[in-house]
């Protein structure tokens, strides 16, 4: 339930900030009994995890992909009935003008011995030949050979094996440096590795952390990808939902703040005894200066619509290897989840990294690219929207700290995924140690958030 601020009163706590992170912390603080208010600026919550709602269409406005292996989405109460609809197991990859499956592992290879078995069994790359209809039986593909493709079994086999502690104290370097270090074949570095890294971690350039890289690939390698199903907006409905009513206000923009108090541009002074900061990182930056703010990757999403889909059989994520134009990754959305679109009418959302090429070339060079990617005509297909924001993906190059400080003061607070990592496992990561230390502080019952508050986010 969301309202307005009328009048000054008191509160526990009050979270600046209605995105993942804000509403989780809320979340996390209201369990353990404490009297919580959450102001946001703009006219909803969720922040960039907002979806647009169109002639019966779902669209994300920054399409960010989750995977079924994120602890965190177990270990927030409020989301445990959140619907979660993945991606088929193995991507699929265009690759010297074709489009080939990849490899993947399962979401229960959970050991050394099952990683590597899951990964083998999948690690052959057949090469899908374009037809009329659907894909035709595979035939064999263009990652190498045998002891190429066994090569990375055991590679993606012993990342989905490694701690995430172990993973996060090998050396750092820029992910693009070290790719062929890590046991991978050259040809799976560029045919595989590179546009799947991309496409996870929002980074053409590959300038991220290697241990951020690292982590990546092991969530890929455990789990699979996937979507909240009816859009990314669940997310952050299903921790609003879960507090109490009158908990979230929006339309409040918050011009100052102390450790013990909050001053609203519209309705005066909130008293209380903890402010948690949970903006993006910008915004944050501008209450607190001095607070660091992060360089960012920008991400455009284009959504097209179509009553003609192309011809997958498989609800795939589609890589572009051949890197042919603008377009990271793209996929038929509504495969994967129908309910984001109306019957007999395909979803499919294409993702932009950095820089887009200029708005008025940018749907025709996007649909060239996309015509090519999936072997089919887009003469016919529709634009629905281009959402793009500059400041979608934190950087995160090394050296990287990947458990900023949350406790500025005993008092103030801050989390958010500047703090953790650029995801949505990062951001509520965030938000549970920001509660912790909030309870903490306050003497207020942190145990039930200390678990694995020390592991990667």
């Amino acid at each position: 339930m969301l309202e307005s601020v009328h009048q000054t009163e008191e509160a526990d706590v009050v979270v600046v900030g209605a995105g993942v992170a804000g509403l989780a912390a809320a979340h996390h603080l209201a369990r353990a009994g404490l009297a919580v208010a959450v102001l946001e600026a703009a006219p909803g919550t969720g922040g960039r995890m907002s979806t647009e709602k169109v002639d019966g269409f779902r669209l994300d406005r920054t399409a960010p992909l989750l995977f079924t292996s994120y602890p965190e989405l177990r270990r927030t109460p409020a989301l445990a009935p959140l619907a979660l609809r993945s991606f088929s197991p193995a991507v699929l990859l265009h690759a010297d003008g074709r489009l080939h499956a990849g490899p993947a592992a399962p979401a229960h290879a959970r050991s050394a011995r099952g990683a590597l078995t899951a990964v083998r069994a999948l690690a052959s790359v057949p090469r899908l030949p374009r037809t009329q209809g659907a894909v035709r039986a595979p035939r064999p593909g263009p990652l190498g050979s045998a002891a190429d493709q066994s090569r990375l079994a055991v590679a993606l086999a012993r990342l989905a094996a490694a701690p995430p502690e172990r993973l996060l104290a090998r050396p750092e370097l820029p992910a693009a440096q070290v790719l062929g270090a890590r046991g991978f074949p050259a040809r799976s570095v560029d045919g595989l590795l590179r546009p799947l890294l991309t496409a996870l971690l929002g980074d053409p350039a590959l300038q991220t952390s290697s241990r951020r890289a690292d982590l990546a690939l092991r969530a890929f390698a455990t789990g699979r990808p996937c979507l909240p199903e009816g859009g990314a907006d669940t997310v952050p409905d299903l921790l609003a939902a879960a507090l109490p009513p009158g908990t979230v206000r929006t339309g409040v923009r918050v011009l100052s703040l102390s450790t013990t108090s909050v001053t609203t541009a519209e309705h005066g002074t909130l008293a209380c005894r903890a402010v948690l900061l949970a903006t993006g990182a910008r915004a944050a930056a501008g209450l607190l200066p001095g607070l660091r703010v992060p360089g960012f990757h920008p991400v455009t999403v284009l959504h097209h619509t179509t009553d003609d889909p192309p011809p997958l059989t498989e609800p795939a994520l589609v890589l572009d290897a051949d890197r042919s134009g603008p377009v990271s990754h793209t996929a038929v959305i509504s495969q994967v989840d129908p309910s984001r679109a109306p019957a007999g009418r395909a979803l499919i959302s294409s993702t932009v990294l950095g820089t887009p090429p200029a708005a008025a070339h940018l749907d025709a060079t996007v649909r060239a690219q996309l015509a090519r990617l999936y072997g089919t005509s887009t003469a016919r297909w529709q634009l629905l929207a281009v959402h793009h924001d500059a400041e979608a993906v934190p950087a995160m190059p090394p050296p990287h700290d990947p458990h900023r400080p949350v406790r500025i003061l005993a008092g103030l607070y801050v989390c958010g995924d500047h703090r953790d990592s650029g995801t949505v496992q990062g951001a509520l990561h965030s938000a549970r140690r920001a509660a912790h230390a909030v309870l903490t502080d306050l003497d207020a019952r942190p145990a039930a958030l200390e678990e694995c508050l020390d592991a990667a986010a």
